[in-house]
């Protein structure tokens, strides 16, 4: 098992000076790779070319770019550029976002997730193997049959023409099944290396129907992460976010974070956290949540301890714990980095 670095949504904390040492400093230990997430403010690409840039040997992956906000062939595109720059250090996160951000900032239906995930990845690989992109779906039609277009061409290639690995974004039991069946890899939020049984029945289940062995899509969840002396102190930093999944993600009829912690066993608390959030009680609610549940879906540890956590999930057939380190300065998360590092070594 190895370790990467997700940076999630740039700006909100650190400045770019300080983003930067961070993933340098996840470069020198020997970090496999780096991720960058997008919502509604910085766009994953344009901070993955600058990363790029300044790196030499750490994966540049996006964790996710959203479907709802560029076209298929956009990002085919996009993709094929950041293999060539990076000479093959790319890794292709997707997520289909959720229908606040697609309808709200994005201005696209949320409408046929399945399919359209099945579709957008079709013509990803149908582009990157330089074929003429012909496609007639039940959401993507390329070329639009009633006008001037025509199938066209890639002109360029990835790097030594290779199939970019594709990773989903995946939470609900249909996503899941999809992803073992037509994706690379699977990135889970508030991941459970416990509860991992059922849901890798889920991707065994589409692997078969791909006819293809579990073993070759690779798990990375994205996991909060903190590192402390005080293991008090560790929960408390990552309750924020937490709080946020659960309780603000979504309305209360739709929030799949809320349902997956629910199907963790944490029914009660659930609900309570999202109500209290909603209720614009977020103190409350950061509050509301239980020990255990923290413990359960965010990597929370003393130095000490911390190998032990990290070889749970390498239990769980984990092949990269991408960890999003909270602090309250940079050196601060850049000393998790480190003890991870060492556990890390320490455990594989």
């Amino acid at each position: 098992m190895r370790l990467g670095l997700h940076i999630a949504y740039w700006g909100l904390g650190l400045d770019a000076d300080d983003q930067m040492r961070l993933v340098k400093e996840a470069e020198d230990l020997d970090f496999q790779s780096v991720w960058v997430g997008e919502a509604y403010g910085s766009d994953a690409p344009t901070i993955l070319s600058w990363i790029a840039a300044r790196t030499s040997k750490i994966e540049v992956c996006s964790g996710v770019f959203q479907m709802p906000a560029r076209s298929a062939a956009m990002t085919a595109m996009t993709g094929a550029t950041l293999d060539q720059l990076t000479e093959g250090r790319f890794r292709l996160g997707l997520g289909t976002s959720g229908p606040q951000v697609a309808e709200g900032w994005h201005g696209a239906r949320f409408d046929r997730p399945l399919t359209r995930t099945r579709e957008y990845i079709d013509v990803l690989r149908m582009a990157w193997r330089r074929e003429k992109v012909q496609y007639d779906g039940k959401t993507i039609q390329l070329p639009l049959p009633d006008g001037p277009g025509k199938p066209l061409k890639l002109t360029i290639h990835t790097y030594e023409d290779r199939q970019i690995p594709i990773y989903l974004a995946a939470l609900g039991p249909q996503n899941t099944t999809l992803c073992g069946e037509v994706a690379d890899g699977w990135l889970p939020v508030l991941f459970s290396p416990e509860n991992v049984g059922a849901t890798k029945g889920l991707l065994e289940k589409g692997a078969e129907k791909a006819g293809r062995p579990v073993e070759d899509i690779a798990i990375a969840p994205i996991c909060y992460s903190a590192v402390m002396d005080d293991i008090d102190k560790a929960r408390d930093a990552v309750r924020p976010m937490l709080a946020l999944y659960v309780g603000g993600m979504g309305s209360r009829e739709k929030n799949f974070y809320n349902t997956l912690v629910q199907k963790y066993g944490f029914e009660a608390a659930a609900k309570e956290v999202q109500d209290l959030y909603l209720d614009g009680k977020k103190e409350e609610a950061m509050a509301a949540l239980p020990a255990e549940l923290i413990d359960t879906v965010c990597l929370v540890a003393t130095p000490d301890t911390v190998g032990e956590r990290l070889q749970a999930y390498a239990d769980a057939g984990v092949e990269q714990v991408l960890v999003n380190p909270i602090g309250e300065t940079v050196e601060d998360r850049i000393e998790q980095l480190r003890a991870l590092a060492k556990a890390g070594v320490a455990t594989a």
